[in-house]
């Protein structure tokens, strides 16, 4: 089975690679930088030719909120071309718990307008939501330090690895297509300011964190609901830290979640 990759390079790309390579399965890491652009469609029908699937998790070059959209909506149509005149039988995506929750934000509407685009296009197709990255923690307490402080809000906060990110995407992608929403997380549920503190504290680092319900909340949680399909741990990707609450998403049964990005 042939995978294609777009935005093979990244944080979360370079890990599902990985693992989809070390099961035995041909994959393509396209982008810019090897040749590729869904934008501009260099290289894209070279790309795609002969692939099975497309798993998508690129991001634009900016997150001005109008080139962000942009990217989304030309990237994807070229990528729908591509794809159904490659035959792939499919397209995963990687979105952000709570995207349509939150209308507010830029990055988050574009995301939901990609969703769109993607159940709009005919091709058999998964998208997944995740909260945020683990990995990305240093990032949010420097975006909130004043001083030595670090001022977070005290909501709810369910991060989780990107290793296990990674594991999630190429789990799904060498299976059927859900034609449907699957919302990941980590295991635990924390306040987001405690969350950070711990992680500081690990890490060495001796800003003290202040819980502030004013300041800007950055973190995501997957909600329970009794509209659950399934729900289970990523069990044939060995997954050892994480592990995940998947839930299908039918047209009138949503989960309801939130994470914002940094």
């Amino acid at each position: 089975m042939k995978i294609v990759v777009i935005g093979g390079t990244g944080l979360i790309g370079s890990k599902t690679i990985a693992i989809l390579r070390q099961s035995g399965y041909e994959v393509v890491a396209a982008s810019p930088k090897g040749g590729v652009n869904t934008v501009t469609k260099e290289g894209l029908k070279e790309a795609m030719a002969g692939a099975q699937v497309v798993i998508d998790l690129s991001n634009p070059p900016s997150f001005d909120p109008q080139v962000v959209l942009e990217f989304f909506e030309t990237s994807g149509r070229n990528l729908f071309a591509g794809e159904a005149a490659a035959g792939v039988r499919h397209h995963v995506a990687l979105s952000i718990v709570g995207a349509d929750l939150s209308p507010d934000n830029g990055y988050f509407r574009a995301k939901v307008a990609q969703e769109k685009l993607i159940e709009a296009s005919g091709i058999p197709y998964t998208i997944i939501r995740s909260t945020q990255f683990l990995e990305f923690l240093g990032g949010i307490a420097d975006a909130s330090t004043g001083g030595d402080v670090v001022r977070l809000a005290p909501g709810l906060f369910q991060p989780i690895a990107a290793d296990d990110v990674a594991a999630v995407v190429a789990e799904v992608a060498v299976a059927d297509p859900q034609n449907g929403i699957v919302e990941i997380a980590g295991p635990e549920r924390a306040p987001f300011n405690e969350i950070v503190a711990r992680y500081l504290k690990a890490v060495g680092d001796p800003r003290k964190v202040v819980k502030d319900p004013e300041a800007r909340y950055f973190g995501g949680r997957v909600e329970e609901s009794r509209s659950c399909h399934w729900a289970r741990r990523v069990s044939a990707t060995s997954i050892s830290r994480s592990g995940y609450a998947a839930r299908r998403k039918e047209p009138d049964q949503a989960v309801a979640g939130r994470v914002d990005t940094v």
